[in-house]
């Protein structure tokens, strides 16, 4: 059973802070230093502070950062520059985006949904994570005693039947409105009606969510649970470290899009060739020769987004500047490659390009050392290899929701960098206090 539930989060008070806009920010794990600062110079106030502390010459340790973040936290509620609502609440979260130009609306609602040890219940995770951000979250979770940023959560719903009980409370209200870097609209209503709660906790009660994005923050915030339960902190089911923030989403919702995540590849020799990638991947692949150049590489996409399937590639050389469209024509070996994996996930795009047409036959063929940057854009990929600072741009088709609710479902993981769900949530819309 989901038991998902309203709260009393905290929020910026506009009349001091002035513009949302100037004092939100994205994930911690979309933000490079040079942004960091950025961020830091754009307000006093911005929740970088929280977030992403940055570490100081001053600091004594390492660990400086994440009391510096609490002591932030403390003061801004002190402060009043953030503020509790007076009474429980389910935050309605819609996010309207450009891309490849159509603009698309992402509807869902922040609540706090009780924590479930994965294998147990009825919260799937669908991607592996690292030990390095669960440390690094769960420092500042001990240090802030909240939930800074949610988890984006996934349900079916082919009626859309849970959005609308809050949608038509929506129309009712006034939201809060902040526009981030990249132009994405965010817009927030703070839903106290008691029916429409009711309905939302109902409608989600039996059925499955699928962690999209945030797995180390899920994983930290099982951690920070049992932490406190070793340590007798934890007596009361109803305490709030028991739940965490989530952000959850129809699956059937217009505006959700998962973006390709297309892999540049260097450590390659530099003198490598579009014949000889076409010579490694023959055993196995149908090849076309699509040309030469930029124009190349958008038609090479454009024959993959038409096919809509995860068997076509589009691969291109730095050195000589050619595109080929590779389909996968035989993938037996993935039943070898992948024998712990099901079929689901050997059938995977980003599954058959890393098993099966690099480590296997490319990488075999051609030798060297590869190293991999992961992007979004066509125009990413053509711009590394027109530098010539990849050797090989690998473009893939993206995983679809099907394909993430059949691999969870299964109680599996997708291979790394396998979904990209555009647009990142922003961090400092509401806070759940763990307290």
């Amino acid at each position: 059973m989901v038991d998902v539930s309203p709260f009393r989060g905290w929020r910026y008070d506009v009349s001091q802070v002035g513009d949302l806009s100037d004092v939100i920010t994205p994930p911690y794990d979309v933000i490079d230093d040079k942004f960091q600062d950025q961020l830091y110079k754009q307000h006093p106030c911005n929740f970088i502070r929280l977030e992403l502390n940055r570490s100081e010459p001053s600091d004594a340790d390492a660990n400086a950062k994440y009391a510096r973040a609490a002591d932030f936290l403390k003061h801004w509620k002190l402060d009043g520059v953030l503020l509790q609502e007076p009474e429980d609440a389910i935050y309605v979260y819609s996010q309207e985006f450009t891309w490849e130009g159509k603009t698309y609306v992402r509807s869902g609602f922040l609540a706090r949904v009780r924590l479930e040890e994965f294998g147990t219940g009825n919260v799937f995770p669908h991607e592996q994570t690292l030990s390095g951000p669960k440390l690094d979250r769960l420092m500042l979770i001990r240090a802030t005693n909240a939930n800074l940023s949610p988890i984006f959560g996934l349900y079916p719903d082919e009626t859309a039947s849970v959005q609308q009980a809050l949608d038509d409370v929506c129309l009712k209200l006034t939201p809060s409105l902040a526009t981030d870097h990249l132009g994405v609209i965010h817009r927030l209503w703070v839903v106290k009606d008691h029916t429409a709660i009711g309905k939302v906790k109902a409608g989600l009660r039996d059925k499955p969510v699928f962690i999209a994005d945030g797995h180390h923050r899920y994983e930290t915030a099982l951690n920070y649970r049992r932490e406190l339960k070793a340590a007798g902190k934890l007596n009361d089911d109803l305490s709030a470290p028991n739940f965490v923030l989530m952000h959850f989403v129809g699956m059937q919702d217009p505006g959700l899009q998962i973006l390709p995540t297309h892999r540049l590849v260097s450590g390659l020799p530099s003198s490598l060739t579009s014949a000889q990638v076409a010579d490694a991947l023959k055993s196995h692949c149908e090849i076309e020769v699509i040309g030469k150049g930029d124009q190349a590489a958008e038609e090479t996409w454009g024959l993959i987004e038409a096919d809509g399937g995860q068997n076509v590639f589009g691969f291109g050389t730095a050195s000589d500047g050619q595109w080929l469209l590779a389909r996968v024509t035989d993938d037996s070996p993935m039943k070898k490659l992948a024998a712990e994996h099901s079929e689901a996930w050997q059938s995977l795009g980003v599954s058959l390009l890393h098993k099966l047409l690099l480590d296997e036959l490319i990488f075999k063929a051609v030798g060297g050392e590869p190293k991999f940057q992961y992007v979004h854009r066509l125009d990413e990929t053509t711009t590394a290899l027109n530098a010539k600072s990849h050797q090989l741009g690998c473009l893939v088709a993206p995983a679809t929701i099907e394909h993430v609710r059949e691999i969870a479902a299964g109680r599996e993981t997708m291979p790394p960098k396998s979904t990209y769900f555009y647009p990142k949530l922003l961090s400092g819309m509401v806070v759940h206090s763990l307290s």
